[in-house]
């Protein structure tokens, strides 16, 4: 186990705020070393559990005990807009714990799209490279399930913005995939969410690595010359000036699109650091077996190829996703209202070659009007459902070419996750008749 850790928290006034996925862990963490040790649990949802040594609060008031706790393991998904922190108050969450206390080299990727794929596809090289790895945190896997298993091995870590906000050590080698407005529900302003993903970095030395999108100016969000650890720029175009590069353009039909090459370029670069092949770092990104939800095909249903790309939350993805499919008839897009600005988007949908434009409560139904008002030449839907959405995509998607589902939008207005929206989509494609 990780002693060092125990000893952080043991003999201090513990609260687990939240209790999902994560704050379950936390719990059986703890519990494991500390069977006894009275706990807290503060979740604004009820909470059963069978502890005679955990008193629960719950309901709309849960933050309001945060600061009589000396320590705060802070769920990801909870905000702390205009909660009011204590001095006297540590809070941590998962993330911060395990870059303190984890025996282990440290490959960190945050971003606002392309972490997971970038994630996924540094495992696979450091599979195909034979080194003991372990692919954790945002990608599903809670970094405390793994932590008295990854001594001497290379952990892969997604990040999220949530799970950096409180995290106060950085990886050895960090890699920040690009930065869009997101979540901005979460944080107060652009700013605080920018600055939440700036921890991946903001605890470098000199001997880490710091790998970033020299196509996007951040110049405005962080200084270079601050940054203290060795710096490696990828842009898109590299494969330009590297047959190498152009290579791995070409090894997997799942890497489609020229932001999926650019998150290859990331996965080379921090396996580079490492010291790890030419050869590997091919090998790794040929066995990658894609993402689910990710530029997903579903299949071809009626003569239309189906796509889903329900984690595409953002406008950038859902345009660089229709270019990289090249044939996109008709698109599904739309979901929680999250006040990002459309404008552009209208745009760039009113000039893409997508015929068919099938919007979602609640910003597809936004955005369709907008487009209306415009007078675009489209065949716009304002559907009221994912089932009447599938619908008319099999109704107006031309034979041959795609249909993709790509919100531009977070799903919670009417699904768990875009995990359960992506996946109710592929059952309605699926079963249609």
């Amino acid at each position: 186990m990780s002693q060092k850790l125990i000893d952080h928290i043991k003999d201090k006034k513990i609260l687990l705020l939240g209790f999902g996925r994560e704050g379950r862990s936390s719990y059986n963490y703890i519990r494991s070393y500390l069977p006894s040790y009275p706990l807290t649990i503060a979740d604004k949802n009820p909470v059963m559990i069978d502890d005679k040594n955990v008193t629960v609060i719950s309901g709309d008031n849960y933050l309001d005990t945060v600061n009589e706790y000396d320590i705060v393991f802070k769920s990801p998904g909870i905000a702390f807009c205009g909660v009011n922190i204590s001095d006297d108050t540590e809070i941590t969450c998962q993330t911060d714990l395990f870059m303190r206390f984890a025996p282990c080299v440290k490959i960190g990727i945050t971003g606002t799209k392309g972490k997971t794929t970038t994630s996924t596809l540094i495992y696979e090289i450091l599979k195909a490279a034979d080194i003991p790895t372990c692919l954790i945190g945002n990608i599903g896997v809670p970094v405390l399930d793994l932590i008295d298993d990854v001594e001497g091995k290379t952990a892969v870590i997604e990040m999220s913005s949530h799970q950096l906000e409180f995290t106060r050590m950085s990886p050895h080698i960090a890699v920040f995939t690009n930065l869009y407005e997101e979540h901005l529900d979460h944080y107060d302003g652009f700013m605080g969410y920018a600055n939440a993903k700036l921890n991946i970095v903001r605890y470098q030395n000199e001997n880490d690595f710091f790998i970033y999108n020299k196509d996007q100016d951040l110049s405005d969000i962080y200084s270079l010359d601050a940054i203290r650890s060795k710096k490696l720029a990828v842009g898109i175009d590299d494969f330009k000036s590297s047959e190498f590069l152009k290579e791995l353009t070409e090894l997997n039909p799942r890497l489609c699109g020229a932001h999926s090459h650019q998150d290859a370029f990331f996965a080379a670069a921090a396996a580079k650091c490492l010291g790890i092949s030419e050869e590997n770092i091919k090998e790794g990104i040929k066995n990658f077996g894609g993402i689910e939800h990710r530029m997903e095909p579903v299949g071809t249903f009626g003569g239309i190829k189906f796509y889903n790309d329900a984690i595409a939350t953002i406008p950038y993805a859902v345009m660089r996703g229709i270019e990289a499919l090249g044939d996109t008839d008709t698109l599904i897009f739309g979901g929680l209202d999250r006040g990002l600005d459309y404008s552009s988007f209208c745009d760039d949908l009113i000039k893409s070659g997508v015929k068919n434009l099938i919007g979602l409560p609640e910003t597809g139904h936004v955005i369709c009007r907008e487009i209306m008002l415009r007078g675009a030449d489209k065949n716009i839907v304002l559907a009221k459902d994912m089932e009447e959405a599938v619908d008319k995509a099999f109704e107006l998607t031309k034979k041959g070419k795609s249909c993709l589902l790509s919100p531009a939008a977070a799903s919670y207005n009417r699904y768990r996750d875009f995990d359960e929206k992506g996946k109710h989509y592929k059952k309605l494609v699926r079963e249609h008749s």
